[in-house]
């Protein structure tokens, strides 16, 4: 299939709306007015070298540092399988303030991993010297829990221990439990939709567009 201006405009909107969705269902599923009120989150689709595919309209800070996080968190991992969920807030590894936390997943075809699906959401609180998201600290270690990249979910299950030891360091963990599963969630959604683009389109041609959507950006 040529990629020309009809068929690159119609994939660009495709691969937008896997962030979208993602977007929705992370608002939807959320407890906090911080995510489901405020909106401050944001998705994003990246190929295998972690480039920017596409994105939803949302939070521009987010989106400008997210793909160095995400770099961040493929290096990380000599190799992922499928239903792997990486997340980060360090801010040396592409964070931006410890309260936004990023999350990685892959997804695969018959090749291996073909792209990344990513979201970063501004928990209310991350522990830290005084409650909320901006304390009057003067080092790192005062704004709370610094989380390098760790994997939440191992083929498809929760890493019980990690899930904890985040909860446990927040102020309100029946909160926090909730928006991380939110966050959780809607990588599932994003996960699926990329699959079902995949195997509707075939993977040839999705990565045919995908390159040349980032050509395009460039010019």
């Amino acid at each position: 299939m040529p990629v020309d201006a009809i068929s690159l405009e119609v994939f660009r909107n495709l691969f937008a709306s896997v962030a979208e969705e993602m977007g929705v269902t992370l608002q939807r599923a959320s407890f906090s007015p911080n995510i489901r009120e405020r909106l401050d989150f944001s998705c994003a689709v990246f190929d295998k070298n972690a480039r920017m595919v596409a994105q939803a309209a949302h939070i521009p800070v987010h989106l400008g540092s997210m793909p160095a996080s995400v770099e961040f968190a493929i290096r990380s991992f000599e190799q992922l399988n499928q239903g792997d969920l990486i997340v980060l807030n360090d801010p040396y590894r592409g964070g931006t303030h410890l309260p936004d936390i990023t999350m990685v997943s892959p997804v695969f075809d018959a090749d291996g991993i073909a792209f990344y699906v990513a979201s970063r959401a501004h928990h209310a609180d991350v522990g830290g010297m005084s409650p909320g998201s901006l304390p009057l600290s003067t080092e790192l270690y005062q704004e709370g829990l610094i989380i390098p990249p760790v994997l939440l979910r191992l083929s498809g299950w929760i890493n019980d221990g990690v899930f904890q030891m985040i909860v446990a360091n927040t102020r309100n963990p029946q909160e926090r439990t909730g928006d991380i599963e939110a966050q959780m969630a809607a990588h599932r959604v994003g996960e699926q939709r990329m699959r079902d683009l995949l195997v509707d389109h075939s993977p040839p041609i999705v990565h045919e567009h995908a390159q040349a959507l980032m050509a395009y950006s460039q010019k």
